[in-house]
């Protein structure tokens, strides 16, 4: 009965509150994270495409073909009189797993694993960089206020005011031009370079005006002003204080940004301002089975598929990721 009158948790309760108590805020999350059977799968599933495009050369090899190589016009019997491949769904065979290209005769599958490739070093090279100018932008516009927060803010909302596929579509070959001669083909790895840079300097400045408002809120709090009167210096504080606790919308944008700039960077190839011939690209593929879908649609519908696959995969896994940092969001 004196149990009863008690104000003490129940024996089972207070041992799940004290097994919680005992675990770190990563563990918390991973383990809301394990949970959630929609963002495992969907983690396996973005998983499996690093791997696979990663380790495309390796896939190549075992395979036996490449991505550059006619074999429609070097082998007889693939192509058609128009060009097109022989057999049903692009010519799918044992030796050509997804078919062929109309038109050229190269392997489609191995088009395929060489553009995961291609749209996820351009991708992540874009994230890495937005997400450290975002950072160090919204941080110091933040917590220094006053001059600085009023210019970092007009700059960031200048920038976000620009039409962005157009001005990229328009402004990707004029900086090309600023390095290489119209009159000579651009390299390779010049085109690259100047998406990823050109991407990431009109692609910071959400990342940059989020982790704004987050300081702005987290500088007003108790522990923060502790730290100031005590006279902590202010790079101690943004390192030991803020960061800390901006890693769960660093993580989350992060998570969704990844596919925004796959589906950007095929677009781009598809408008003819990324990866040109004979660099495999799934915008690239798009674009070229926009022209044969008549009468070769399967060369369009496998890396649309593809992406279709990877941007939802990658977006369920931002939910989860998001879900398992932060609970209360879901509610």
């Amino acid at each position: 009965m004196s149990a009863l009158l008690t104000d003490d948790p129940p024996p089972a309760a207070a041992a799940a509150t004290a097994a919680l108590a005992g675990r770190s805020p990563a563990a918390l999350a991973w383990s809301r994270f394990r949970r959630d059977r929609t963002g495992v799968a969907s983690g396996i599933v973005v998983a499996l495409f690093f791997v696979v495009g990663l380790g495309a050369p390796v896939i190549s090899r075992l395979y036996g073909k490449n991505p550059y190589t006619t074999y429609g016009q070097n082998q007889p019997g693939l192509l058609d009189a128009f060009g097109y491949p022989v057999g049903p769904m692009g010519g799918m065979s044992s030796h050509f797993w997804l078919g062929i290209e109309p038109g050229l005769g190269r392997d489609v599958f191995t088009q395929l694993i060489y553009g995961i490739r291609t749209s996820l070093l351009i991708s992540l090279a874009v994230v890495l960089i937005v997400t450290v100018i975002g950072t160090l932008v919204g941080i110091t516009a933040g917590y220094a206020g006053r001059w600085i927060d009023y210019s970092a803010s007009r700059l960031i909302d200048l920038i976000l005011c620009f039409p962005a596929t157009l001005f990229f579509v328009a402004f990707i070959p004029v900086a090309q031009s600023a390095f290489v001669s119209p009159t000579q083909p651009v390299p390779t790895w010049m085109r690259a370079t100047t998406v990823v840079l050109v991407l990431s300097a009109f692609g910071w400045a959400s990342t940059a005006r989020l982790l704004r408002g987050q300081v702005l809120s987290l500088r007003e709090r108790e522990f923060i002003q502790s730290a100031q009167v005590i006279g902590v210096p202010a790079h101690r504080i943004i390192l030991r204080e803020l960061l800390p606790n901006l890693w769960t919308p660093i993580l989350i944008s992060v998570s969704l940004a990844v596919p925004s700039y796959v589906t950007t960077e095929a677009a781009l190839s598809f408008l003819g301002a990324g990866m040109v011939e004979p660099t495999p690209d799934w915008g690239r593929m798009i674009q070229r089975g926009a022209e044969v879908y008549n009468a070769d649609f399967s060369y369009m519908l496998f890396p649309g598929l593809a992406m279709l696959v990877f941007v939802l995969a990658f977006n369920l896994l931002g939910d989860a990721v998001r879900d398992a940092l932060d609970p209360k969001s879901s509610r």
